[in-house]
C-alpha cells in the first residue's frame, strides 16, 4: 500500500454505496486529495437540499470537495485537473466522465462497479440482479472508458445472492467486497503495473436506472419474482399495489406456502387477500400455486412502516380477507 501522501488519488462518488468505499479508503489510511460528487438534491417533504452520503463522509474527514454539476466544461473539470491526481477511483458517481476527465490523472479512472462485468452494466446493477432473480453477483475493478461500463477489468470478486438479500442490505456487502478489491489492486494502479482484460459484449446486459414505474407490481406475476421485486426495492422505490383505491407500499414480503383462509392459492384473481393475521396478509399470485405473505408495509401515503399485525389493526377493513390487490399505475417520473 502506497504510504498516505505520496499519491495524488482523487475520488468520486455520491451514494451509500461510494461512502462505505471511501470509509474503507480513509480506514486504510488513504485520503483523497479531492473528492468529487453530484450536487444537492432536494430530499423530503420539505425538499431541502440535501447533501450525498459522500459529501457528509468527505466533510466530517475535511476532505477537499466539488460538486460540479456536469464534468463536459472547462469550468466543471478545473477542481480535479487543477489537483493532477496520479488516479481517479468512481464509485456509482452517476455523472457522465468525458474524454478529457478520463485523461487528466496519470494513471487514468478506475471504476468499482457492483456487478460481474459484463453483466448488469448500467445505473442499477444492484436491484436488476435481484429482481432477475440471479444466483449470484459481485463487484469489478474496471478501467474507465468512454463507453457505459465497456472498460476492460483488473479483477472481480463474486459474491452470492441471499433469499432475503435486500437492495440496501446487498449493496452494503458489495461496497465493503469492492472496497477490499480495490485495497489489495491499489498499488498496480498506482505503478502503472496492473493489467486489464476486455470485456465480452456478447455477454452483456443493461441494469437501467429504477423509476417509478419498476414499483408496479403485477399480481399476474409468479410469487418468487414479485417477492424478488419487493426486496430490490426495499428502500428505494418501494414495490407498490393500491386496495381500494389506495395506495400501499410493500416493504418487506416473503413466498408464503402454507395455510391460509380464502382457498388454495391458485384458485381465485390474482391480488386477492387470502389471508389476514399477526404474521403476515397473505396476498394471492396469478402464476404457480404459490401466494406472498407481506410483512410490512406503508398505507394510504404515510411514511410510517408497519408491521403486518399493526396493519390489520389499524386498517382492519383495507387489509381484510377477500380484498384486493390492484397494480398500482405508475405514470410520473424516475426518482
Amino acid at each position: 500500500m502506497p504510504e498516505p501522501g505520496t499519491s495524488r488519488i482523487a475520488f468520486a462518488g455520491t451514494p451509500q454505496f461510494a461512502a462505505i468505499i471511501l470509509a474503507e479508503l480513509l480506514a486504510a489510511g488513504v485520503r483523497p486529495v479531492l473528492v468529487l460528487t453530484q450536487p444537492d438534491r432536494p430530499a423530503g417533504r420539505g425538499r431541502t437540499p440535501a447533501a450525498s452520503a459522500v459529501k457528509q463522509l468527505a466533510s466530517a474527514h475535511r476532505l477537499a470537495i466539488a460538486q460540479p454539476a456536469a464534468l463536459r466544461t472547462t469550468a466543471g473539470r478545473e477542481a480535479l485537473t487543477s489537483c493532477r491526481p496520479h488516479l481517479l477511483i468512481v464509485a456509482a458517481y452517476g455523472l457522465i466522465l468525458p474524454r478529457a476527465v478520463l485523461a487528466a490523472p496519470t494513471h487514468g479512472c478506475v471504476n468499482v462497479h457492483a456487478s460481474l462485468l459484463p453483466r448488469w452494466r448500467g445505473a442499477a446493477p444492484i436491484e436488476r440482479a435481484i429482481m432477475a432473480g440471479d444466483a449470484d453477483t459481485g463487484v469489478a475493478l474496471m478501467k474507465m472508458d468512454a463507453g457505459l461500463d465497456t472498460g476492460p477489468v483488473f479483477a472481480d470478486a463474486r459474491c452470492p445472492i441471499a433469499a432475503d438479500d435486500t437492495g440496501a442490505g446487498l449493496e452494503s456487502k458489495l461496497a465493503r467486497l469492492g472496497a477490499s478489491l480495490l485495497l489489495s489492486w491499489l498499488p498496480a494502479l498506482l505503478d502503472g503495473t496492473a493489467v486489464a482484460h476486455s470485456q465480452d459484449p456478447s455477454l452483456a446486459t443493461y441494469a437501467a436506472k429504477l423509476t417509478r414505474a419498476d414499483a408496479a407490481i403485477d399480481w399476474r406475476g409468479d410469487a418468487t419474482a414479485i417477492a424478488a421485486q419487493v426486496r430490490a426495492l426495499a428502500g428505494r422505490v418501494s414495490a407498490e399495489g393500491s386496495v381500494g383505491g389506495d395506495r400501499v407500499q410493500l416493504l418487506e414480503a416473503a413466498i408464503h406456502t402454507g395455510p391460509a383462509g380464502g382457498g388454495p392459492a391458485g384458485e381465485g384473481p390474482a391480488g386477492e387477500i387470502i389471508g389476514a393475521g399477526r404474521d403476515g396478509i397473505v396476498v394471492r399470485c396469478g402464476q404457480g400455486a404459490l401466494s406472498i405473505q407481506v410483512l410490512r408495509v406503508t398505507s394510504r401515503g404515510k411514511g410510517r412502516a408497519l408491521s403486518a399485525r399493526e396493519a390489520c389493526n389499524g386498517y382492519p377493513d383495507m387489509f381484510a380477507v377477500g380484498q384486493a390487490f390492484t397494480t398500482e399505475q405508475v405514470t410520473h417520473g424516475a426518482d
